[in-house]
């Protein structure tokens, strides 16, 4: 791994000997943060930690705060208010390339990705893997503690997805993923511009678009048991329009994200 520390880099963040950097986004998490971060942590001792806390009310960047002090592995970037999930993995990503991190992968802060999996995820990124997903629609894949008509709601969101953007990608929805920051780095990202979940299948199709190499990984996805959902209806209904419109502009021209290398 190169080194190569950024101008924005965190206070205090010297540049790490391990090659993967695990970014968890935050807004009132306090209750989940610490054994989140330590799971994480657990899983591999390639991995540190990025959390991107857009001034959590609850104290969850004070909680990570205290990680921080105790361990290099994680770091803390404080965000003045909530910004949402697009941009902190965004932030998150350029960050990891000033880094010089080899691998760089998102994970909710609610308990719902099961770490022991991250080992998994790594090996694919290993065996030549561009994008991993962690995916809950392949077999082996599973949810638990949802009730049906989430599942149903799921499910028929991965299908509309597939459907309208011509996708071989089963759990496009997905937010449990890891990326090869030398294949993520050669794209420009200025045009990406959903916010919310609607950025997992943004990113996703981006990469299965110009034939990069994606793999999903089957995990059983866990219903957090405390704090709140993020999910709201806005975030449904962006989905919903965005990816009709992307489906229609893709057939009508033939359009492609741009590349900054090859």
């Amino acid at each position: 791994m190169t080194s190569n520390p950024g101008k924005h880099a965190l206070p205090g963040a010297e540049h790490s000997t391990r090659d993967i950097l695990v970014i968890i986004p935050t807004y009132n998490e306090a209750e989940n943060i610490e054994t989140v971060v330590a799971n994480v942590l657990e899983a591999s001792d390639r991995v540190d930690v990025l959390v991107v806390d857009d001034g959590s009310p609850d104290g969850t960047g004070a909680l990570v705060d205290a990680i921080a002090a105790q361990t290099t592995r994680v770091r803390v970037m404080h965000r003045g208010g909530k910004q949402g999930l697009a941009t902190a993995y965004l932030q998150g990503f350029e960050y990891g390339h000033e880094r010089g991190y080899d691998y760089l992968f998102e994970f909710d802060a609610d308990g719902s990705h099961p770490a022991q999996r991250l080992p998994a995820l790594i090996d694919e990124l290993d065996g030549g893997a561009d994008l991993v997903i962690g995916s809950r629609w392949v077999p082996g894949g599973a949810t638990e503690n949802w009730p049906l008509s989430r599942q149903l709601l799921s499910r028929a969101a991965s299908v509309y997805c597939r459907v309208l953007l011509r996708s071989d990608i089963r759990d496009i929805t997905a937010g449990y993923r890891g990326y090869r920051a030398e294949e993520l780095r050669k794209f420009d990202l200025s045009p990406v511009t959903s916010a919310g979940y609607c950025f997992q299948i943004e990113m996703a199709w981006m990469f299965e678009r110009v034939r990069k190499r994606v793999v999903e990984v089957p995990i059983t996805f866990v219903e957090r048991e405390l704090g709140q959902s993020k999910m709201s209806r806005a975030i449904i209904i962006e989905a919903i329009w965005r990816v009709a419109s992307w489906g229609a502009g893709y057939r009508a021209r033939g359009l492609e994200y741009r590349l900054t290398g090859n």
